[in-house]
């Protein structure tokens, strides 16, 4: 799909309506979804096996299958790598997460390390084996392992937070939605206006993946709500592209601004609450342990040293 790209001494471009645009360059970046710094290293695995493809015709039946399997595993070896580049960067970005289910690095790995086998025919079954822990080794050494851990669920009910995981995963979902609707404005202001909305909502799914007990206040934010702005999207995004009605923007601008006020509230109230919680925690234990002697209520002078 075309779009329109400016610099700075490019004329600023115009909607239907007669309103001043803005340049690509200077629209406003929404926060972007976590990136690990080897996502795109892989890539150079698969341009690396790409010779496979031109000898894959010049050796017979055999050498074809056996060439094409070869580069078919590189390259979804090198894929399974990138997914779990991906996973390990979502991992890290957050406070509490689960490990990968499925460790897609140390996968992608032997897989890519079985292609490099068969691509060696020449070295004989033991070399080619001896070729292929090489280089799967030499993945794992590049890209690393994967998460092996859970990360901040000491003390959380693993029902609780698979409950939690759900809905998520179901409010994942509708931003996506919401997200695959607005491209279709062909808009940058409104799919950077969408990215920042959908950053803010992120927020409270971390708030209630931190404190799983916060799901029921939020429920209906993370559900029927995010519903109601990806099925606002769709039909604004189809009313925009065919008529390019000025309100209708301006409205539905006006429910992102909206949204995005309550979500963030929400998030600020869900945080309010666990510290008010934190704090009559920590207080109840100072009580119990001066009762107990171990140590002085606030305000209690100390004994004095000999």
């Amino acid at each position: 799909m075309a779009q329109r790209f400016g610099g700075k001494y490019s004329p600023q471009p115009k909607t239907d309506e007669g309103y001043p645009g803005v340049a690509p360059d200077r629209v406003p970046q929404a926060p972007s979804e976590p990136r690990h710094p080897l996502l795109r290293r892989p890539t150079w695995l698969i341009a690396a096996a790409a010779p496979l493809l031109p000898r894959a015709f010049g050796d017979g039946p055999e050498g074809l299958a056996r060439n094409l399997g070869a580069f078919a595993l590189i390259a979804g070896g090198a894929w399974l790598i990138r997914e779990g580049l991906r996973a390990e960067a979502a991992w890290e970005a957050r406070r509490v997460a689960r490990r990968p289910a499925l460790p897609r690095k140390a996968l992608g790995a032997v897989v890519g390390g079985i292609g490099l086998a068969l691509a060696a025919p020449a070295a004989g079954i033991a070399g080619a084996a001896v070729i292929g822990v090489i280089g799967a080794g030499l993945a794992l050494l590049a890209f690393g392992p994967d998460p092996m851990r859970d990360k901040g669920m000491e003390g959380i009910d693993p029902f609780q937070q698979d409950r939690v995981a759900r809905v998520v995963a179901e409010g994942e979902k509708h931003l996506a939605a919401m997200r695959a609707a607005i491209v279709r404005a062909q808009d940058a202001l409104l799919s950077a206006r969408v990215e920042r909305f959908a950053a803010t909502a992120r927020e409270l799914f971390r708030a209630v993946e931190e404190d799983p007990g916060d799901l029921s206040a939020a429920r209906r934010y993370m559900g029927v709500y995010l519903e109601g702005a990806r099925d606002a999207t769709v039909k604004f995004a189809d009313l925009w592209a065919a008529t390019r009605d000025a309100q209708a923007r301006r409205d539905y601008e006006a429910l992102l601004d909206d949204l995005e006020a309550n979500f963030t509230a929400r998030t600020r109230s869900l945080i309010a609450g666990g510290r008010e919680g934190l704090d009559i925690e920590i207080e109840v234990l100072r009580e119990r342990l001066a009762r107990e002697g171990v140590t002085r209520p606030a305000g209690e002078a100390g004994p004095t040293g000999d």
